[in-house]
C-alpha cells in the first residue's frame, strides 16, 4: 500500500502553485497517495489529490480560533504516515498532532515569519518586535521537535540552526515553458508586471517611473494580479499615468505566461523590506523562462542571479528615475534586450525549475 501523505494548509488558496502543482503533484508523480487540507467549496479529487474541505472563512479571528481547529481535527481522521504543513499557525496543532499520534511531521516554511511580523499593518507598531522576537523563539523551539524542515529560500533555512532541513526553492515548473516565438513588431514597448498589486510590490513606483520615459520611446505597461485593498487601488488609478496601464486583473498562470512571452520587458521591483530583500520571487524566474529581460531590485542575492546570468537591470526600487533608465537602455538597445531574455531562459531551463531541484530529494 502506497504511503499516505496529508498536506494542510488553512491559509494558501487550494491551487497554490508551490503547495498544488509542484509539491502535491510531484507526490502523486512518485507513488504516494495525497490528500489535501485546505479552504475550498467541496470535497473533491482534482488530479489524482484528494481535497478536503475547510469552510471558507475570512475574518482572521476566526481563522486563528476556529479553521486551525477544523483543521487538525479532520488531520487526525486521515492517519496519515507523514503530516506536511504549511502554516506558521498551525504549529501547536501540528505538535500536538505529533504527540497524540507520533506520526512524522513536515513543516513548509515559505517566509522568514519573524521579519514578516515587522511590517504587518494590522499588528500596533509598537508591539511589532516584541511578537517578533516571540515568535521567533517559539518557531525554533518547536522545529526541533518536527521531523523535518523544508525551507523555501537559503536564508530561510540558514535561519535555523538544525540539521533536519534542506531548502526547496520556488522555481518555476519548465514542463510548462513553451517556446519563445519571434515577437510581433508594436508601436510600443510592452512591459508587464504579474502579482500582487501593493507598495511594497513596488507598484507605485514602476508606474510613477513611466513619467521620465522620453516620450519618443512609446510604452504600455500590462498589470495582471488583484489590488492588495480599495484604497490602494483607487490611488494608483487617479495617478496621471495610468492611461498607459492596461490592467488585466487576476489571469490564470496560463493565460499570464501567455502575456509575458508576448511582453518586452518584466519588473520585480519589490521594496526594500527585510522579508523581501532575501526572498526568491518566483515571478522572477517565470519572466526569465518565458524570454523576458528584467528589471528588479538591486538586492544582494537577486543582483548575484541577474548579473551572474547577464538576464536584467537591477535598480534601486525606491528611485522611478533610477527604474525609468533601465527601461530606456532597454528599448534602445534591442539587441542586448533580446540577449538578456535569451540568458535568463537559457538558466531557468538549466538550473533554475522545480524539476532539477526535486529530483535530488
Amino acid at each position: 500500500m502506497n504511503k499516505k501523505v496529508c498536506i494542510l494548509t488553512p491559509v494558501h488558496p487550494v491551487f497554490d502553485t508551490r503547495i498544488f502543482h509542484k509539491e502535491a503533484k510531484t507526490l502523486i508523480d512518485a507513488g504516494y497517495n495525497v490528500a489535501l487540507i485546505t479552504q475550498h467549496d467541496k470535497n473533491e479529487t482534482v488530479d489524482n489529490i484528494r481535497i478536503i474541505a475547510l469552510p471558507k472563512l475570512k475574518n482572521r479571528f476566526e481563522r486563528f480560533f476556529k479553521l486551525d481547529y477544523l483543521t487538525y481535527k479532520k488531520a487526525l481522521q486521515q492517519k496519515a504516515d507523514i503530516y506536511h504543513f504549511h502554516d506558521p499557525e498551525l504549529l501547536p496543532w501540528m505538535l500536538k498532532l505529533k504527540k497524540k499520534t507520533g506520526t512524522k511531521i513536515i513543516y513548509d516554511v515559505h517566509e522568514d515569519v519573524a521579519k514578516q511580523i515587522l511590517s504587518k499593518y494590522w499588528i500596533p507598531k509598537i508591539f511589532r518586535k516584541l511578537i517578533a522576537n516571540i515568535f521567533d523563539k517559539y518557531e525554533k523551539w518547536a522545529v526541533k521537535k518536527m521531523n523535518y524542515i523544508i525551507a523555501a529560500t537559503p536564508d530561510i533555512k540558514n535561519n535555523f540552526k538544525i540539521n533536519n532541513i534542506a531548502d526547496i526553492k520556488n522555481y518555476p515548473i519548465i514542463t510548462n515553458s513553451q517556446k519563445i516565438e519571434e515577437k510581433i513588431e508594436k508601436k510600443y514597448t510592452e512591459l508587464i508586471y504579474v502579482g500582487g498589486l501593493s507598495k511594497i510590490r513596488g507598484i507605485e513606483k514602476i508606474i510613477e517611473s513611466l513619467k521620465y520615459i522620453d516620450p519618443k520611446h512609446k510604452v504600455k505597461l500590462k498589470l495582471i494580479g488583484n489590488f492588495s485593498n480599495k484604497k490602494f487601488e483607487q490611488e494608483i488609478k487617479n495617478m496621471p499615468e495610468w492611461q498607459k496601464i492596461d490592467f488585466l486583473g487576476f489571469l490564470s498562470q496560463k493565460k499570464a505566461y501567455q502575456h509575458m512571452r508576448s511582453s518586452d520587458i518584466g519588473f520585480v521591483c519589490i521594496q526594500p523590506l527585510p522579508r523581501y530583500i532575501v526572498s526568491l520571487p518566483v515571478k522572477m524566474f517565470e519572466y526569465m523562462m518565458n524570454g523576458l529581460p528584467i528589471i528588479a531590485s538591486n538586492f544582494p542575492l537577486w543582483m548575484k542571479i541577474i548579473k551572474g546570468n547577464n538576464c536584467g537591470i537591477c535598480v534601486n526600487p525606491l528611485n522611478p528615475k533610477e527604474i525609468a533608465r533601465a527601461i530606456e537602455y532597454l528599448i534602445e538597445y534591442p539587441k542586448e534586450a533580446k540577449k538578456m531574455g535569451e540568458n535568463g531562459r537559457k538558466a531557468v531551463l538549466k538550473k533554475y525549475n522545480w524539476e532539477m531541484k526535486v529530483k535530488n530529494y
